[in-house]
């Protein structure tokens, strides 16, 4: 498990679980068979194995999408887009359950949503629908402190643009910003 990375075991790719299972399974065949250099040499391999491909998932892009998977959009600006669905193999009852356990009551509230390469959803509510953050809090006090001292009006500043986030980068299908060589 340490040498996958320290990740959950909800967090393990297909490949490492996999590995894990299969690992286990051999280190028990030597309490009966008695062949332990045998069972430690496959176990060897198969670790290594695992350790390689992650090595070139992670070095070429290409591999990686093909090993993994990539992220894809199942729901834009309110809409399900079930095309994507149907590439998951997903029904709109279990795109629901996703929601429900994320606290999201209505498609209508979401401006994105993607099911991510270990099956989570990741998603962002429209700018109405969105929990205040401590610098929303902090500029309405400001606001209401500048008021009360009948000092110059503050302007609010804006929050970020719907077009400038990672869920764009997943529907456009390219980055923003060209990350660091071999970690996009």
């Amino acid at each position: 498990m340490r040498l996958a990375g320290r990740k959950s075991i909800s967090q393990l790719t297909v490949a490492q679980t996999v590995m894990m299972i299969a690992v286990g399974s051999l280190i028990i065949q030597p309490v009966g068979d008695r062949n332990i250099w045998i069972t430690m040499v496959i176990t060897f391999l198969m670790v290594i194995t695992l350790l390689f491909i992650e090595y070139i998932a992670l070095k070429y892009n290409a591999l990686e999408t093909f090993i993994y998977g990539k992220s894809l959009l199942v729901v834009e600006n309110g809409q399900v887009n079930e095309n994507n669905l149907k590439k998951l193999r997903l029904t709109v009852d279990m795109l629901e359950v996703r929601m429900r356990q994320q606290k999201i009551q209505n498609f209508a509230d979401i401006q994105w949503a993607t099911i991510e390469p270990n099956g989570q959803l990741g998603y962002m509510l429209k700018s109405d629908k969105q929990y205040a953050t401590k610098e929303d809090i902090e500029m309405l006090k400001s606001l209401i402190e500048a008021n009360q001292s009948h000092s110059q009006n503050i302007t609010p500043q804006t929050q970020t643009s719907m077009a400038d986030n990672i869920f764009t980068e997943v529907k456009d299908r390219k980055h923003k910003e060209k990350p660091k060589e071999n970690l996009d």
